[in-house]
């Protein structure tokens, strides 16, 4: 080992208590307990690459023997070169030490590209694999689980796996080499010393464990303080805060609370620091405490004889280089421990049950050409998954939808409009009964024929930070100009895009800032027609919507829904007088069903809720799921 690699007390302080844990993680701990990994599951990632771990390995052997014929060359200089005058010996020497450093060098960058090229691959490998399989999750999953979760393993997980490859890996590998290289050449320079070498260097490292474990507690303290200390100032501080406690009068006591806190903090950091301290003092002893003892005992008579200079400068060397890898190896458990905690986490995602599986090849059916939009929901029901048992979102629904037909669900807030919405598109499945379109179960029907056969505008639009062109293009990759504008101009937002700055290469901004909520909601409709889909779904889409703005869509929605089918969950009753068939749910049950004119004359739910909101002043009402109630009803 390279004796000028050897960190010096100072610098090893300054690199943390990573490499001196003693102890797992307990979220770790609790992650592998929650989530075992079997190793035969590890293994097979690398198994494709077993000749470049080969490779890795004896370029790791290589580097480590090289590293260790520079004491012996520097015994060579100091008890022969040096003393004889032999110049030429003297350059040779020198020379073979240079040439040491330099294909030391090389074969560290050599193994750093291989074990990198290795490790992206795997990391390539499974994060692809998350991915896909991610996409396959039903949208229950995504409600149910916080995005920035998702993120965490998809990204920082699957890239902390870089390290297990490049530095938890090969660093074991590596110390293994040097560890075991080293005291075979003290033992080849001087048994005497290497003697003495194992019986201080253990000592040694207990202490200097010891005092990291001290400076680790007190650290771990003080940044739970300073935690609660940066929660109080967010929570003071901020603009809700800081009304509150104007309105309480509180503002004395959170002052006195946070002077509390600032001491104990104030208390915590000086204790830090001091633990700090000890810890670079106790490595600056042991750097000294060891080298001396061997200058010690060199020196004596009595264990000294037969030991050169050349040999003490040279045993110096490797004593120094062996301190840091003892160090990293004592580490092992606590490495393995973290890089399967990685491992674990990315396998509970990838070992997640996919609730909407695509339907096999045997099982998979298609649709009639040309698509003729008929939907059926045939004694459905649906209850979620953490529902109470016997608490249904939807009971017995029996319900046709004609080809071509405009149909309204209408209902009070929790009666199923939304539930029986995305059974329609397949985001959720029917705990019993089924539905068809065009008489084929949407459950063996492929996804990519289901996405182009049934369309979906939600109150809710989602833009990308891309061009105009590009976030129409999302739904049609291989879409045309002609055809981009043509569904523009259907949605009625064709002469708005080409009067903006770069026409439909205008980036619209982060979720289409750059937009109003109705060119926005246009835009969504403009990418869904670009699909051409025979079923249009409108999941409250233009609930947010001014009357104005609301009268523009509308209008771009009744033109682009002649000649196909329908399906409008109607938030303002005024927009479902022209329905083909008004269906109202109420508790999860159709209570009500016909043409609208029919349902007013007859009294019934669907006339209660008309008179409900026409009942209120010029003001818009509330009726269900957060949707204005238009009195023009």
């Amino acid at each position: 080992m390279d004796p000028h690699l050897t960190p010096t007390p100072d610098q090893a302080g300054r690199r943390g208590d990573r490499g001196d844990r003693t102890r797992p993680d307990p979220k770790d701990t609790a992650q592998l307990a929650a989530h075992p990994v079997s190793a035969r599951r590890v293994l097979a990632l690398f198994r494709p690459h077993r000749r470049t771990i080969a490779g890795v390995l004896v370029l790791i052997v290589s580097s480590s023997a090289l590293g260790l014929a520079t004491p012996f060359l520097t015994k060579e200089i100091v008890d022969v070169a040096i003393p004889d005058q032999d110049v030429r010996l003297l350059v040779t020497l020198v020379g073979l030490m240079v040439g040491v450093a330099v294909v030391t060098a090389v074969l560290g960058v050599v193994q750093t590209w291989l074990s990198t090229t290795m490790g992206q691959r795997i990391m390539h490998q499974l994060r692809s694999q998350l991915f896909t399989h991610l996409q396959r999750q039903s949208l229950a999953f995504f409600t149910r689980t916080r995005s920035g979760e998702v993120q965490s393993r998809l990204t920082h997980d699957i890239s902390g796996l870089q390290g297990v490859v490049t530095q938890t890996a090969t660093s074991w590998a590596g110390n293994v080499a040097t560890v075991v290289g080293t005291l075979v050449a003290m033992l080849a320079l001087s048994p005497t010393l290497a003697l003495l070498s194992l019986v201080v260097i253990p000592p040694a490292v207990l202490i200097t464990r010891s005092v990291a474990r001290l400076r680790r507690e007190a650290t771990e303290k003080r940044q739970r303080a300073l935690a609660g200390l940066h929660a109080q100032v967010e929570e003071s501080l901020s603009v809700s805060g800081a009304r509150l406690s104007k309105t309480l009068g509180a503002g004395d006591q959170l002052a006195d609370r946070f002077v509390g806190t600032s001491t104990g903090l104030l208390d915590l950091e000086v204790a830090a620091q001091i633990a700090g301290r000890w810890r670079q003092a106790t490595m600056g002893i042991v750097f000294a405490v060891v080298p001396a003892a061997l200058y010690l005992v060199a020196g004596l008579p009595v264990t000294g004889d037969g030991i050169t200079i050349g040999t003490l400068v040279a045993f110096t060397a490797l004593q120094a280089g062996l301190f840091r890898p003892v160090m990293g190896l004592l580490s092992t458990g606590v490495q393995i421990t973290a890089s399967l905690a990685l491992f674990s986490r990315i396998f509970e995602y990838l070992d997640l049950p996919v609730d909407l599986p695509e339907p096999d090849a045997a099982r998979a059916r298609h649709l009639p050409s040309p698509v003729r939009g008929e939907l059926r929901l045939e004694s459905v029901g649906y209850r979620h998954a953490d529902a109470a048992e016997g608490t249904a979102a939807l009971t017995d629904i029996d319900l046709v939808v004609p080809a071509g037909a405009t149909v309204a669900l209408v209902g009070h807030t929790g009666s199923g409009k939304s539930t029986l919405a995305s059974l329609l598109t397949r985001l959720d499945d029917p705990t019993s009964g089924r539905v068809t379109l065009d008489g084929v179960d949407l459950r063996d029907l492929p996804a990519a024929e289901r996405a182009g056969a049934v369309g979906v505008v939600s109150q809710e639009t989602y833009l990308l930070h891309a061009s105009v062109r590009d976030n129409l293009r999302f739904a049609r990759p291989d879409a045309t100009d002609a055809q981009i504008e043509q569904a523009a101009a259907d949605a009625q937002i064709h002469d708005l895009i080409l009067g903006l700055p770069d026409g439909y290469d205008t980036v619209v901004g982060a979720r289409g800032h750059r937009f109003s909520g109705g060119e926005q909601q246009r835009l969504a409709l403009a990418r869904t027609l670009l699909r051409d889909p025979q079923v249009l779904l409108l999941d409250e889409a233009t609930s947010a919507l001014d009357t104005r703005t609301e009268a523009a869509v509308q209008e771009a929605l009744d033109r682009v829904g002649r000649d196909r089918t329908v399906v409008r969950i109607a938030h303002r009753l005024s927009t479902v007088r022209d329905a083909d068939l008004v269906v109202v749910l109420e508790a999860g049950r159709i209570v009500e069903q016909g043409p609208p004119a029919e349902l007013l004359r007859s009294g019934g739910a669907y006339a209660a809720l008309v008179a409900a909101g026409s009942a209120r002043p010029e003001v818009p009402g509330r009726l269900d799921d957060g949707a204005e109630v238009a009195l023009a009803a």
